[in-house]
């Protein structure tokens, strides 16, 4: 098998209050977007992968300079929008029926384990699915001023992750016809399922974050240098 990898990165992160975007910032030796890349660079099923960014990005060549080669498109205003230029740079070197990985920039913890287990469940699913976590806190609806309005029955609900695994051909369509209905899924997934599908959803850790705080950042830090640690004897 073989996969291709599409990394939307053209964000700005408005809630991280930092100068430099989180995708680039600095965790433990490398940038934040270095780490999520790692495991698909790493990986000899990887066939490609392309890196969305924004138009006036002027960190990224920092970080190619470092990584092995992997090709760059242009980013769009919404997620979505970016995630479908990711995917057009691959129009002559994928097929309909190839697995694409959609992966979050900013999510650095990504375990080997997760991403073997994400292919290994779908590798023969006729849909694909997503990596997710299921609902552990109580959930709470809001109302006006934050109020309490209702408990919410947290038995079948789950955190959606990254990464998202769909046919090439079957993505394509599904935010093609999002877009063109001025549609912007939050997720790849919720645009598969406007087609009419069921994506799956395969349970991974929860270290498995995303970055959207300089608290994250302190977080992900944590489990990173944790990984290095030799197990006991």
């Amino acid at each position: 098998m073989r996969y291709w990898v599409v990394m939307p990165a053209a964000g700005a992160g408005r809630r991280f209050a930092e100068r430099t975007p989180k995708q680039y910032a600095p965790l433990h030796g490398r940038t934040v977007i270095e780490w999520a890349l790692a495991p698909f660079l790493q990986d000899g099923r990887c066939a490609g992968v392309v890196v969305v960014i924004a138009p006036d990005d002027t960190w990224w060549p920092r970080v190619a300079e470092r990584i092995p080669p992997v090709t760059i498109a242009p980013g769009g205003g919404e997620r979505s929008e970016s995630v479908r230029s990711g995917l057009q740079a691959l129009n002559c070197k994928a097929q309909p029926a190839d697995w694409v990985l959609v992966h979050d920039a900013a999510r650095p913890c990504l375990a080997t384990a997760d991403r073997d287990r994400l292919i290994l469940e779908l590798s023969e699913h006729a849909v694909g699915g997503v990596l997710a976590q299921p609902a552990s806190d109580t959930l709470k609806r809001a109302g006006a001023d934050r109020a309490i309005t209702e408990t919410v029955d947290r038995s079948d609900l789950w955190r959606a992750a990254t990464p998202q695994m769909f046919r090439y051909g079957r993505l394509c369509e599904a935010l093609d016809r999002a877009l063109a209905g001025k549609r912007y899924p939050t997720d790849e997934a919720q645009a598969v399922e406007w087609l009419g599908d069921q994506p799956r959803l395969v349970e991974c850790s929860a270290a498995n974050l995303k970055v959207t705080s300089p608290q994250d950042l302190a977080l992900a830090e944590a489990l990173l240098a944790a990984r290095e640690k030799p197990e006991p004897q």
